[in-house]
Order: C-alpha cells, then structure tokens, then sequence
C-alpha cells in the first residue's frame, strides 16, 4: 500500500491490505453509512480505523465452523481467493474477522454514541495461530444526572453548526487515539495514559452538557448558526471548560510523539477556546460573548 510506502512501513503492507478489505467489506455489507477509512498511531505503531454509523459490536468468530484458516494463502489474496477459502464466505459470519485478528498485532472496537470504530495495528506477518485477542471499548453505562438544585443557565451564543461539528469529531477522533495508544502501548507513550485519564475524568459532564442534540436540530433546519441554552451545575460548568487545557496538551503529545493525527489548526483552536470558555466564564457569573470569529476551521483527515 502507498500508506505504507509513505511512512516506512513496507513491511505492514500485505497485512494491513487484508484487514482493510475484511473490515470494509463488513462495514459496507452489515454496518450503517457513512464508513471512514483512518490511519492514525504513530509510524513505529500504525494503527487502521474504519468506522461507521452501527452501533453494534463486531462478533469475532470461530474456525471451528468448518473452515481451515490454516489453508490461507497470502499470496493469493489479490485474486480473492486464499487457498480454498473464498473470502466473500468468510465475511459476515465472523470468520472474516478471524482473518483480522490473524493479520493484527492488536485489534478491537470503540463503542461510541453515534456509531462505531473498528481497528487494528497491522503485523508483519499472518499468524499461524488465532492471532490478536479482541478488545472492546464500550461508552460508560451513563451520563451524569444534574440535577435542578443549584443549577445555572448557560448560553453559548451564535455558535456556528459546521464547527461545531467538526470539534465533535476531532475531539472524538482525539480521544479514541489517546485511549488507543495508552491500551495498547503504555510503556512506549506514558503520557498517553495520563492523557487517557483526564479524558475518562470529563466523560460524564461532556456527554450530559454539550448541547450536541440543540446543533443537530440546527443543522436539521439548514441553519449556519444557533444560540445552545443549557442548564447545570457550576461545577460541571467549570469542568467542561477544563478541555481548553487538556487540549493542548494533547497538541503538545501528538507534536512531540510525531503522531499520524495531525494537530488542530489555529482555526479549529480558537473556536474551540471560545466555545469551552463560555462554560467556564458564565459558571463564574460573566454574561454570554456571542462567537466574533468566521467559520473557516477545517479538519485533516489522514488515509
């Protein structure tokens, strides 16, 4: 794969062509639109993500179905077949899957709100056993409940949608990178854990405060801006505008680890540090500043 080639890892190639087509396969035939194809990692760990709108968990497999993974040829894989084993029969019944775990050094799934992400690191060789065990990352059982005792208003005003948006994605394309790196490679990237740790720490107020349904209606109605009214306690209030920092220190991280996800832009930055500040200013008593900024941030997306 030209991927490969690019960041130096020739040897990745035939294993990460094979897991692509696995997983994409899947997603195309059982998954929800849209699918996304991701490199992210680090070019001594690479990591392949494809993710889709299906919220549910893939199903690894078995081989005691009936068919001899043993039987595979690498070699043949660019025709479709792989000795006698059609691939097409593979796919769907988690046997497809098993190919996966055989062509990974490490390999699972994140569970998100809207959908799902599959991934794996790919190996230098296939496995002459099961391969790389299945690792699962479910969302937490539940959000915080605020409650209406002692609850402030919030607003956050002139918010443009589409920025919105994208900070949604990066900050959950973030996240899952960082979890991700402190798993499966916690002696390589220490600071990855401690990353990891502040990002589950805001899990609850984020996922109860953000405002995302009020910028999906927006969009629904075609509308470029929309003022966000929420409700909650000071203290989540105060923690949400806690991620301006966490932010960029994980800037820093994927700086200085040379990570395959790319920093925010300066665009991206500064929409980002006002929409967290309002949380953080209106918990302290100051009154809303509607968004001055335009609408030009843009998301790199690697592939």
């Amino acid at each position: 794969m030209q991927t490969c080639d690019r960041i130096g890892r020739q040897d990745l190639a035939e294993c990460a062509e094979l897991g692509i087509s696995e997983l994409v396969t899947n997603a195309v035939l059982h998954a929800t639109p849209p699918v996304r194809v991701q490199l992210r990692g680090t070019a001594e760990h690479p990591r392949i993500e494809v993710s889709d709108g299906s919220v549910v968990a893939p199903q690894p497999g078995s081989v005691a179905g009936g068919i001899d993974l043993d039987a595979f040829d690498l070699d043949a894989f660019d025709s479709g077949k792989a000795g006698d084993i059609d691939i097409t029969d593979l796919t769907g019944f988690g046997r497809g899957l098993d190919i996966v775990a055989r062509a990974a050094a490490a390999w699972g799934a994140v569970i998100e709100d809207d959908g799902k992400t599959v991934w794996f690191e790919p190996a230098a060789g296939f496995s002459d056993d099961a391969g790389a065990e299945f690792q699962l990352m479910a969302p937490p059982a539940g959000a915080v409940v605020a409650t209406l005792l002692g609850e402030i208003a919030i607003q956050i005003q002139g918010v443009p949608v589409h920025a919105f948006s994208r900070f949604q994605r990066h900050y959950r394309d973030l996240r899952r990178e960082i979890r991700l790196l402190a798993l499966a490679h916690e002696h390589d990237y220490p600071l990855a854990k401690v990353l990891s740790e502040h990002f589950n720490a805001l899990e609850g107020p984020l996922r109860s405060g953000m405002g995302r349904e009020q910028v999906d209606d927006a969009l629904e109605a075609g509308r470029e801006s929309t003022d966000l009214r929420l409700r909650m306690p000071p203290h989540i209030a105060r923690q949400i505008g806690e991620l301006i920092d966490l932010l960029d220190a994980a800037d820093d991280f994927s700086r200085a680890e040379r990570l395959l996800t790319a920093p925010r832009t300066n665009d991206q930055r500064a929409f980002q540090i006002w929409f967290l500040s309002e949380f953080r200013r209106q918990a302290a008593g100051a009154a809303p500043q509607p968004w001055s900024g335009n609408d030009q941030s843009s998301s790199t997306i690697h592939s």
